[in-house]
């Protein structure tokens, strides 16, 4: 298989460079760069059928990945994840058709395998021989993981109070963990002023272009799980932000392929009560969110007070007539408890936090029984397992 990547190009000044060299974010503006590929090459290289006869890791939409060799690959066998029909849910909200994408039976627990997969395989292919990240914790185990098996050194930083259960899996795949007073922020501050002196590529959210690569599989999976036809709905926990954009550039690719037409889902962003920058730039018509200041809540994998790529995500929101809205602890909570007993699924709280936001969308009209739904869960709860004992 071949890959189509052609170039990177910056989401906000359109400046163009060279794939062939290492990249974080653009030199000029200091935005996001977007990996970019031939697509009409790439149609007329791969096929629905052809992509539904490979196996079922990420890796099998190669055409449209940023690798250039196979054999540089870095895999844990992330991706494949399925689609559950949630008929207890339907059923307790009168909803037509409610679906949950489970992402917490990736490797390493979480939707983060995905994009540290697709991270990391870059960078061994372009020589990277030490990576460096901040986390809230899922980001953490996986670059820590996929680390190990592309022989990279990996250095996390990571808060101090991230559940133990992240801080252990890093520790057993051998990173070099660091725990700082303080929050992702913090820990991202850390990174990049001692990295350029210590030779660490910074592999944070949307720092670097194929993070979001990773990322927009999960479109990609769900594009094809539903036939080739896009939900009226997508709810998502929002943290960086990188699995919004990284889909919502997937179906821009897919429309280019011609599998799908011109109507995309809308987007409904969740976030926190005590964590939402997001949701209160969408609120006040800003194209960019302002630092969050005394992030609180036991989402982990939500307390972040900034997001790189605010923009891109509020576009996605408003673009799609979607919404942004908040959850308190408690209705997250709630709604992992719920989960657990009307569909067998232990969500991570990030991923519970979406089934809260719904509830509270079709209490408010704000999101109609007779649409299509899908809920995207994040990860395993098994990572933060004490939060049942809560429940």
């Amino acid at each position: 298989m071949k890959s189509h990547l052609t170039h990177l190009e910056c989401t906000n000044c359109g400046a163009v460079f060279s794939a062939e060299e290492l990249h974080t974010v653009c030199p000029a503006c200091s935005k996001v760069l977007f990996a970019r590929y031939d697509l009409e090459a790439a149609r007329g290289a791969m096929s629905p059928e052809s992509v539904a006869s490979r196996g079922p890791s990420m890796w099998r939409w190669f055409e449209i990945m940023p690798m250039r060799d196979e054999a540089n690959v870095v895999s844990l066998g992330e991706g494949g994840t399925p689609l559950l029909r949630a008929s207890g849910i339907e059923g307790v909200h009168g909803a037509r058709e409610v679906w949950v994408k489970d992402e917490g039976l990736n490797p390493t627990g979480s939707f983060k395998a995905r994009g540290l997969s697709a991270a990391v395989s870059k960078a061994k292919e372009l020589g990277v021989k030490s990576i460096a990240i901040p986390s809230a914790g899922n980001a953490a185990s996986a670059l820590a993981a996929y680390g190990a098996r592309a022989g990279i050194e990996t250095w996390i930083f990571m808060p101090a109070d991230t559940p133990d259960a992240m801080k252990n899996e890093c520790h057993i795949y051998g990173a070099h963990l660091e725990l700082v007073d303080g929050l992702i922020n913090d820990c991202a501050r850390i990174v990049r002023e001692q990295g350029p002196s210590r030779g660490w590529f910074d592999v944070s959210t949307l720092r670097e272009p194929y993070r979001a690569e990773g990322k927009k599989t999960m479109g990609l999976e769900m594009a094809e799980q539903l036939g080739w036809k896009l939900p009226d709905v997508i709810v998502y926990p929002t943290g960086g932000g990188t699995g919004i954009v990284g889909m919502w550039k997937a179906f821009d690719e897919l429309e280019a392929l011609g599998w799908i037409g011109p109507e995309r889902p809308r987007v409904v962003s969740v976030q926190a009560e005590g964590c939402a920058p997001i949701v209160r730039a969408y609120d006040a018509g800003e194209r960019f969110a302002e630092t969050w200041e005394n992030a609180h809540t036991l989402a982990p994998g939500i307390r972040v007070p900034a997001a790189i790529a605010d923009y891109l995500i509020l576009d996605a929101v408003r673009d799609s007539n979607g919404t942004a809205v908040t959850v308190s602890d408690d209705e997250i909570l709630i709604a992992m408890s719920e989960m657990a007993r009307l569909e067998g699924i232990f969500a991570a709280p990030e991923g519970a936090a979406t089934y809260a936001g719904y509830k509270k969308l079709l209490e408010k009209g704000t999101l109609d029984r007779g649409e299509s739904v899908v809920l995207f869960q994040t990860g395993s709860g098994l990572k933060t397992h004490e939060l049942a004992s809560r429940v």
